[in-house]
């Protein structure tokens, strides 16, 4: 999965920067030339609030994100997979982990394992990469099915669940930090 900048916004919504009609594409090409949180949050100040995701445009940044898969058992060394690769090694890898009974006990009184935690963490920090895929490439067919609201919200619990219980560490949300401190707060 590579990542180059990204810019986010309702595809729907449309305003006024120096008297000139901006456009997703205008505002990608204008933000992606600079693609720093600075850059990225002067040009959202100069919009008005839209209320169309979380109360303004949302601008998304992020430089290079690349996830490769590694199960640890099968695929030891990181390969280069395609999205729905990814989330299909994802979901079968978590199922294992969830049928596992030395990791999640199904008998009451069974003690969790030493790693519960780790293995835990792990799962989250690899759901939250398919968060980071859905917004930065499909979030516009989202908006458009006029969904957005039931993604935002979704993904808050699933932040403010791994916030509470320390299960991503802050360097691996970085791709999608200024969403995340936009709907947190």
């Amino acid at each position: 999965m590579g990542w180059k900048k990204l810019v986010v916004m309702s595809v729907e919504a449309t305003t006024q920067l120096s008297g000139v009609p901006l456009s997703m594409a205008t505002v990608h090409d204008l933000v992606s030339q600079n693609c720093t949180s600075s850059a990225i949050l002067k040009v959202a100040d100069t919009l008005p609030p839209l209320g169309i995701i979380i109360s303004r445009v949302t601008f998304i940044c992020t430089c290079r994100y690349e996830y490769r898969w590694a199960d640890g058992v099968q695929i030891k060394k990181p390969i280069e997979v395609s999205a729905p690769k990814y989330v299909e090694y994802l979901m079968e890898w978590i199922e294992v982990q969830l049928d596992d009974e030395s990791i999640f006990p199904q008998k009451l009184g069974t003690p969790f394992p030493a790693n519960f935690k780790d293995v835990v963490k792990t799962i989250f920090k690899r759901l939250f990469r398919v968060y980071a895929h859905i917004y930065h490439s499909h979030f516009q067919k989202i908006v458009s099915l006029k969904e957005e609201a039931h993604l935002n919200t979704c993904f808050k619990h699933f932040i403010l669940f791994t916030y509470e219980f320390g299960l991503i560490d802050k360097k691996e949300i970085a791709p999608l930090q200024e969403l995340i401190e936009s709907i947190v707060l």
